[in-house]
């Protein structure tokens, strides 16, 4: 069922300096920035080659990225997003075996356009994942 790591998401304070650092620090190819107001934020990616790293920003005092950066203000790791064949198989898979899928369960578009869907953190030691229909 799993696929390939899609990208690894790294929520920051402030998307134009990450930018930065990433581009002009570490001489990475980055993206323009997408406003994803679905889902409360921003994004870039930065292309390393293998993978992507995604940054995020908050769009905003509702997005769940807003609520992360209270508790981390200098920013971290958010999630890490997988490549699915078949995103509604695998939500019923991950249901069945006892997962909670975020929302109401029904995928979204995600930043590539793609459905999405999110797990829960605590059903996967902590680490909150994303999958991405390939």
């Amino acid at each position: 069922m799993l696929g390939r790591l899609n990208h690894v998401a790294l929520a920051v304070p402030d998307l134009t300096a990450a930018v930065a650092a990433y581009r002009n620090t570490l001489g990475a190819e980055v993206t323009e920035p997408q406003a994803l107001p679905e889902h409360g934020v921003t994004v870039v990616f930065v292309d390393v080659g293998n993978t992507k790293i995604e940054l995020l920003e908050s769009l905003g005092e509702g997005s769940p990225i807003a609520a992360f950066l209270e508790k981390n203000p200098s920013g971290g790791m958010h999630h890490l997003c997988y490549e699915v064949d078949d995103i509604l198989a695998a939500r019923d898979h991950l249901r069945a075996a006892g997962a909670r899928v975020l929302g109401d369960g029904n995928p979204k578009p995600g930043a590539h356009g793609k459905p999405v869907l999110f797990l829960h953190p605590k059903d996967f030691f902590g680490t909150l994942i994303e999958l991405e229909q390939s």
